[in-house]
């Protein structure tokens, strides 16, 4: 049993599992009848998405330093209880069952999901 990050509107791999979508807002134009089988997304959890502040500072950044502001921002976001108890949550449950969150993000290297899969592994979570 695994956790993945994954882009989200991208092809599933087998026994990817239930696909989290933690983005702020599900995609434009799509029913949210059309959202699993147009590989978005099973469940909308924007909880774990980044603020629209914060998005904000991603849409605008092109330097390292930029992109380290963005990332410390996201980061003190989840640091809040709430999300740090989902964050353990979704670590135990990768020891038990495949499922993989994501964002629209082409590049994860600049992306938030990096960073939820770093929070993750750093809570013990079995990650792909």
């Amino acid at each position: 049993m695994v956790a993945r990050t994954v882009r989200l509107g991208s092809e599933r791999i087998t026994n990817e599992g239930i696909r989290i979508g933690t983005v702020h807002r599900p995609p434009r134009g799509v029913a949210k009848t059309d959202f699993a089988s147009h590989n978005w997304f099973d469940v909308w959890f924007p909880n774990l998405a980044p603020s629209a502040d914060t998005v904000k500072l991603a849409h605008s950044a092109t330097t390292p330093q930029e992109w380290n502001t963005f990332f410390k921002h996201y980061r003190a976001e989840m640091a809040t209880p709430e999300n740090v108890h989902t964050i353990e949550l979704l670590a135990a449950l990768s020891h038990h069952s495949n499922f993989s969150v994501g964002c629209y993000c082409e590049d994860e290297a600049h992306c938030h999901r990096s960073v939820l899969r770093s929070l993750l592994i750093d809570k013990g979570a079995k990650v792909a």
